[in-house]
C-alpha cells in the first residue's frame, strides 16, 4: 500500500501530455509559363531564400513542360524567385505551412525582357513526411516495456491509450476503430476491436492515434481511429531481418483456487519467432512478413460474489488456462510501373489457434457446500485470407495523387465447446459448434490534389459485407442448454459512401472542413423458429461533418478547436441471437434490435513546443445518443444472469488530458500523459427480451475518473537503452456499476550489438503484480461484485538481427 501511495504521490506532482506530431518537409510544385501567349517555359530557375535575409534554401529548373518541384522545405516564410533568359525575374513571397506534405503554387508568369542565364545549384533530398494535423505517430521499436509482446500489449505505455477488459480505449471510450495499413480488416474487426492481444508486436512498424479524423476515414468509431502500419522493407537488393523472442508469465500465484479444480497456469511460455525478407530490383520490390506467436497464458481468474435481494450469496471463480497459436505471413510485390504509376498486390494470412481450459465451481454463502462445477474445453480456430490490390497515379504536379484500392477478406470462425455440469444430485455433458464465415469486399477510389495553401481530398467508398451463422446444439444428459436459441442466422451489410476534404494553412491560421455522407443498410435474417428473435434490421443516410480551425500564435504557439460526427454501429457479434455459454451462470446474448449509436465530439486545443519539448492540452465533450452498452438481468425463478446488447440512450464524456514531453539530456527523455474525466450516463429502461421479457430500469449516474501514464527514456553508452514506464487507471463506472483503480509500473532495457546490425532486450511488465480488474455490478434484484487476477506479469528476453 505504501508503494502505491508513493506512486501516485510522484505522479500527481508532475504536468502531462504530447503533442500533435505535424509534417515536417514539404514539398513545392508548381509551372511556369510566359504571359504572353500563356506558354510554358522549360529550363527557368527557380530559388527559395530566407524571408529575413534573402539566404538560399534550396533550387531546381523547369523540365520540359515548365513545371517544377523542390522537396525537403521545413515550414517557414520564404521568398519564391523565378528567373529565365528572356524574361523578367518574377520574386514572390511564399509561406509553408505544416499541414500539407505537398504546396502546388498556382500557375507562375513571367514578362518578356532579355536577360542573361546564370547558374543555378539543384539540390535533390529523398522526402521526409511525418505526420499530418490529426495524427500521433509512434514507432513500436521505441517501446521497449513491451517489446516482444502482442499489438494490445505494446499500445499499453502509448500517451492516450488504455486497455480495459481486452480492449484499446482512447480517453476511456473504447469506441475504437482499428485499421491496419490504413484499412479495416477482419484481423482486427469491421467495427469492433478483435485479435489484438495476439496479433505479434514483431510484425508493426509503427502506430498512428487519430482523435479527430477527417470525412476521409470511415465514420465508425466515436472515439478514434488507431492505424497499425505493419513492417515493409524498400531497401535496394535482398536483405531481410529475423528474430527470436522468449518469455514466462504468471510467475506466482496471486489468489489460490477454490477447493477442487485442477490448477492455474504458472510459468506460462511464450515464443514468437520472426522473418522478414525483401528483394528490390529495378522497379519491382518482393516483400515476405512471417511471424508465429505461441503462448500459454492465465487468460481469466475471476472471483464473484453474488448477493440476492432474498439473501442468498453465492461465492464462485472462473478460471482460465488459455493456450494460442497465432500465426501471421503477408507477400506482396510493388510494382513501379513508370514514374506516374505504380501497383502494389499483397496477400495475408492469419492461422489463429486457441485451446482454452476452463473452471468454475460455485459455493455457498459460508463456502462450506459446493453448488456445482462447470468445467469446460474450448477448441476455436479463426482463419483469415486477406488480398489487397492498390495502384496509385501521379500527376505531373508534386502530391497530386489518384488512389485506387481493392480489398477482399475472408474470415472463419470454427468454434468447438465441451463443458461438464456438475451438481450435486447429477451430471451432464452438453457441446455446441459455431460456423460463422464472414465475406468482405472494399472497393476505394481517392483523389488528392494539392494547392497553393493546402490540399482537397475527396473520394468513394464502397462495401458489401456478409456473415452467414450455424449454432449447432448438442445436448447431452441432464442438458442446460436452450435447444430453441440454435440454428442459423445471416448478416448482410452495404456500405456506400462519398466524402470530400479541404485543408488550408497561412501564416497564422489552419483550416480543416470535410463532410461524408454515408448510406447504410443492415438485414439479419434470423433462424424462423428462433424462441425469441425474429429477422431484423435497419438503414439510413447521414452525414458526418468534420471541422478544424486553429490559430497560430507564434511559431511555437497554438490554439486548435475540432469538431465531428462520428458513429458506432453494432457489429455482428453484438447483434449475435446465439446465447454463450463460456460461464455457466452468466449467459451472453446478443441482441437483432440494437441499433446505431451516434456521436458529437468537441475540442479545444492548445500547443506549446519549444526546441526540446512539447506540451498539448486538450478539452473535449462528447455526447451519444443510443449508447451501446450490455445491461445483466435475471428472471423470476432463476439465478441465471443474462448480459445483453442494448441501447441505453443518452451518454456525456467530458474531460482534460495533457501531454508533456521533454528531452532533458541526450541521456535522459520523458512523457507525461494524464487524462481526468466525467462520465455521465443518463436514466435509461431497457427491456430484455432473452429468455423472457423482462424490464431494466437505471437512473442518473455520473462520475469524475482518469488516468496517468508516465514514459521515462534512458540512452547510455555502448548502445545501451532503457525505459520505465507506469500506469495508474482512476475508478470509473458503467451503466450498472463501478470498476475500481489499477495501476501497473514496466520496465526494460535493449542493446545494438554486431555494429548495429544486432539487438537484444529484456524486459518485464507489471512488475509489482498490482495489475487487476475489480469492479461492482447492481442489478434488478442481485447485486455481484468480481476480482479478476489474469496473467499481467510477463518477463521477455529477445534478440533481431538485420542483413
Amino acid at each position: 500500500m505504501n508503494n502505491k501511495r508513493l506512486f501516485l504521490i510522484l505522479i500527481s506532482l508532475v504536468v502531462i501530455l504530447a503533442a500533435n506530431a505535424q509534417v515536417s518537409f514539404v514539398t513545392i510544385s508548381g509551372i511556369v509559363k510566359s504571359k504572353v501567349g500563356k506558354l510554358v517555359v522549360p529550363y527557368a530557375n527557380i530559388e527559395i531564400r530566407q524571408g529575413k535575409d534573402s539566404a538560399f534554401i534550396s533550387g531546381t529548373v523547369t523540365n520540359s513542360e515548365g513545371r517544377f518541384s523542390i522537396a525537403d522545405i521545413k515550414p517557414g516564410n520564404y521568398r519564391l524567385e523565378i528567373s529565365s533568359a528572356g524574361f523578367e525575374s518574377n520574386r514572390q513571397p511564399l509561406f509553408v505551412g505544416s499541414l500539407s506534405a505537398f504546396l502546388d503554387i498556382p500557375v507562375i508568369e513571367l514578362e518578356e525582357q532579355s536577360s542573361v542565364l546564370e547558374d543555378v545549384v539543384i539540390t535533390a533530398k529523398a522526402e521526409a513526411i511525418n505526420s499530418k494535423m490529426d495524427k500521433k505517430t509512434y514507432s513500436v521499436a521505441d517501446n521497449i516495456t513491451q517489446s516482444g509482446g502482442s499489438v494490445l500489449q505494446s499500445m499499453q505505455n502509448l500517451p492516450g491509450v488504455t486497455v480495459q477488459d481486452g480492449k484499446i480505449q482512447l480517453r476511456g471510450n473504447d469506441k475504437v476503430t482499428i485499421l491496419i495499413d490504413g484499412k479495416q480488416t477482419a484481423l482486427t474487426g469491421f467495427g469492433s476491436q478483435t485479435g489484438l492481444d495476439n496479433i505479434p508486436a514483431s510484425t508493426i512498424d509503427k502506430i498512428e492515434i487519430i482523435n479527430n479524423p477527417s470525412s476521409k476515414y470511415d465514420a465508425n468509431g466515436n472515439a478514434g481511429i488507431i492505424n497499425i502500419i505493419m513492417k515493409k522493407n524498400k531497401q535496394e537488393g535482398f536483405n531481410g531481418k529475423f528474430g527470436l523472442t522468449s518469455g514466462l508469465g504468471s510467475l506466482w500465484v496471486r489468489k489460490e483456487n477454490l477447493p477442487g479444480i485442477r490448477p492455474q497456469y504458472t510459468f506460462t511460455p511464450k515464443i514468437n519467432p520472426s522473418l522478414s525478407l525483401n528483394y528490390r530490383k529495378d522497379k519491382v520490390n518482393f516483400f515476405l512478413q512471417a511471424d508465429n506467436l505461441y503462448k500459454q497464458t492465465l487468460n481469466k481468474n475471476e472471483f464473484v460474489t453474488r448477493n440476492y435481494d432474498d439473501g442468498t450469496i453465492i461465492h464462485s471463480q472462473l478460471k482460465r488456462n488459455r493456450n494460442t497459436n497465432f500465426l501471421t505471413t503477408k507477400a506482396g510485390v510493388d510494382w513501379n510501373i513508370n514514374e506516374q504509376n505504380n501497383l502494389t498486390v499483397s496477400g495475408m494470412y492469419g492461422s489463429e489457434k486457441i485451446i482454452d481450459r476452463g473452471d468454475q465451481p460455485f459455493f455457498n454463502g459460508d463456502k462450506s457446500q459446493r453448488l456445482r462445477l462447470w468445467q469446460f474445453l474450448e477448441d476455436e480456430l479463426k482463419t483469415t485470407a486477406m488480398a489487397t490490390a492498390a495502384y496509385q497515379h501521379k500527376f505531373k504536379e508534386a502530391g497530386h495523387l489518384l488512389n485506387i484500392g481493392f480489398n477482399y477478406t475472408f474470415h472463419r470462425e470454427n468454434e468447438q465447446y465441451f463443458y461438464d455440469n456438475c451438481l450435486p444430485s447429477s451430471t451432464g455433458t452438453d457441446a455446441f459448434k459455431l460456423l460463422s464465415d464472414e465475406q468482405v469486399y472494399d472497393i476505394n477510389i481517392d483523389y488528392i490534389k494539392p494547392t497553393r495553401y493546402g490540399r482537397v481530398e475527396t473520394g468513394v467508398k464502397f462495401r458489401k459485407r456478409s456473415i452467414p451463422t450455424n449454432m449447432d446444439f448438442r445436448p447431452g444428459v441432464n442438458s442446460v442448454l436452450d435447444m430453441d436459441a440454435g440454428g442459423w442466422a445471416d448478416y448482410k451489410e452495404l456500405i456506400p459512401a462519398v466524402y470530400g476534404n479541404y485543408v488550408f494553412e497561412n501564416e497564422k491560421w489552419e483550416a480543416e472542413l470535410g463532410l461524408r455522407m454515408e448510406y447504410v443498410k443492415i438485414q439479419y435474417d434470423v433462424n424462423p423458429n428462433h424462441s425469441t428473435y425474429k429477422s431484423d434490421g435497419y438503414n439510413y443516410t447521414q452525414p458526418f461533418p468534420n471541422m478544424r480551425v486553429a490559430y497560430k500564435l507564434d511559431d511555437n504557439n497554438k490554439l486548435s478547436l475540432f469538431y465531428n460526427r462520428r458513429v458506432d454501429r453494432p457489429n455482428e457479434v453484438d447483434i449475435r441471437i446465439f446465447p454463450k455459454y463460456d460461464d455457466a451462470e452468466i449467459i451472453k446474448v446478443g441482441n437483432p434490435a440494437l441499433r446505431p449509436q451516434f456521436t458529437n465530439s468537441l475540442e479545444f486545443g492548445y500547443k506549446n513546443s519549444w526546441q526540446s519539448g512539447s506540451f498539448y492540452a486538450a478539452l473535449y465533450h462528447r455526447f451519444a445518443d443510443g449508447t451501446i452498452t450490455r445491461i445483466s438481468s435475471t428472471i423470476p425463478g432463476s439465478t441465471l444472469i443474462y448480459a445483453i446488447f442494448q441501447n441505453a440512450g443518452k451518454s456525456y464524456n467530458t474531460g482534460l488530458e495533457t501531454v508533456f514531453s521533454h528531452k532533458v539530456s541526450d541521456a535522459y527523455s520523458f512523457n507525461i500523459n494524464g487524462n481526468i474525466y466525467r462520465n455521465q450516463i443518463n436514466a435509461f429502461t431497457v427491456q430484455n427480451l432473452y429468455p423472457e421479457p423482462n424490464t431494466f430500469s437505471a437512473g442518473k449516474r455520473s462520475a469524475i475518473t482518469g488516468n496517468l501514464k508516465l514514459n521515462n527514456t534512458f540512452r547510455f553508452q555502448q548502445g545501451w537503452n532503457a525505459q520505465v514506464s507506469a500506469v495508474y487507471l482512476a475508478p470509473d463506472i458503467t451503466p450498472q456499476g463501478e470498476i475500481f483503480a489499477r495501476f501497473s509500473i514496466d520496465a526494460g532495457v535493449k542493446k545494438s550489438i554486431q555494429k548495429g546490425r544486432g539487438e537484444v532486450f529484456f524486459n518485464a511488465t507489471d512488475l509489482l503484480n498490482t495489475m487487476a480488474n475489480k469492479r461492482k455490478i447492481k442489478g434488478a434484484g442481485f447485486s455481484y461484485t468480481s476480482n479478476d487476477y489474469y496473467e499481467t506479469q510477463v518477463i521477455r528476453l529477445g534478440y533481431s538481427y538485420k542483413f
